[in-house]
């Protein structure tokens, strides 16, 4: 008969970078047909990061990644799988930037791969981290939210461009038999009947390369923004309802809700249902904008390094993006405080 202890899946460290740049809702008002009043209103954001022209997705997620092994204690050849979220990608299909980030960090000989689920990115690579540990095939995985969004959008579309920044979020995720240290649930999901609210059109089977994609702009983002916004208060609700309901937790227990920065109005109305104060609710979309998989670590990062987030805290994850996807996490935060 085996002795040997159950393995939990730990949330061990955090990192994030976000480029020198920054694109002001002034700056816009000289861009496209808005004002700095019409989006902060509408959306709650008042400034985003822009990477760099020679600066790519890969190069934000390898120092969001670096400075979380560094946090984390361990070295570089301690990870053993290496994971990236993201639907701005350095390369169209191949190879992935999950290996590109790899090379970068000087991580070689080391299974990883690239996922897409847009904004839920960050969440659905904890899924898959905490399923590798407990199974016992990985023991150190690095997940990586990482976007160079600027690199899809329209900057003469007013109603994307105002919405969208870059950046990159890193964590790792450790085995460990301490069971209060373990992410506790994780619920993730999709539904493509709605894959024409969040698209970005081409390249692709569909679109292939062509002067049609150029004229057309097929190759930038295109959303349904009021179809999205209804359909994204609804169902964060429900999932953060089902998550809190199943592990027999109240909202008021939490106090970390960190929503997927999309919209201000969206976290708004999600946090109102939830009755969360403004204290529990972690609000960055102000200075970063959506940066879509990058957007949750990156505002775990923020109160990381504000010294708001200790050891031990319960934290719970809500996102929604393209996919139609969503996801919910509820898991404390088991590195060292700030």
């Amino acid at each position: 008969m085996s002795t040997s202890k159950p393995i939990y899946a730990s949330f061990r460290s955090i990192g994030a970078y976000v480029p020198e740049k920054i694109l002001t809702n002034a700056d816009l008002e000289k861009m496209v047909d808005t004002t700095d009043d019409w989006i902060v209103k509408r959306t709650g954001i008042n400034k985003r990061h822009i990477a760099a022209a020679d600066e790519y997705t890969s190069d934000m997620g390898a120092k969001a990644a670096k400075l979380a092994i560094e946090r984390a204690g361990i070295s570089m050849e301690a990870i053993d799988l290496v994971l990236c979220a993201t639907v701005t990608p350095d390369y169209f299909n191949m190879p992935s930037t999950a290996c590109i980030i790899s090379d970068k960090l000087g991580i070689h000989n080391v299974q990883a791969f690239d996922i897409s689920a847009a904004c839920s990115g960050f969440v659905y690579l904890l899924s898959i981290a905490k399923a590798f540990i407990e199974s016992g095939m990985k023991k150190n995985i690095l997940i990586i939210g990482a976007e160079k969004f600027s690199s899809v959008v329209d900057y003469t579309d007013r109603t994307t461009c105002i919405l969208f920044g870059d950046g990159a979020g890193a964590a790792v995720i450790s085995a460990t038999e301490n069971k209060s240290e373990a992410i506790i649930d994780i619920h993730a999901s999709a539904d493509g009947a709605y894959a024409d609210f969040l698209v970005t059109p081409a390249p692709g089977a569909v679109y292939p390369a062509s002067q049609q994609v150029i004229d057309e702009g097929l190759n930038f983002v295109k959303m349904k923004g009021n179809e999205t916004f209804k359909l994204a208060v609804k169902t964060l609700t429900k999932d953060v309802q089902e998550i809190l309901e199943v592990n027999g937790i109240s909202s008021e227990d939490i106090p970390h809700f960190i929503p997927h920065q999309a919209n201000y109005r969206i976290i708004k109305a999600v946090g109102d249902a939830l009755k969360m104060t403004d204290e529990q609710v972690v609000l960055t979309v102000g200075k970063y904008g959506n940066t879509s998989a990058a957007s949750i670590p990156m505002a775990i990062n923020d109160i990381y390094e504000s010294g708001r987030l200790k050891k031990g805290d319960l934290m719970l994850l809500d996102t929604f993006g393209g996919g139609l996807t969503w996801a919910s996490a509820l898991l404390p935060f088991a590195g060292d405080s700030k």
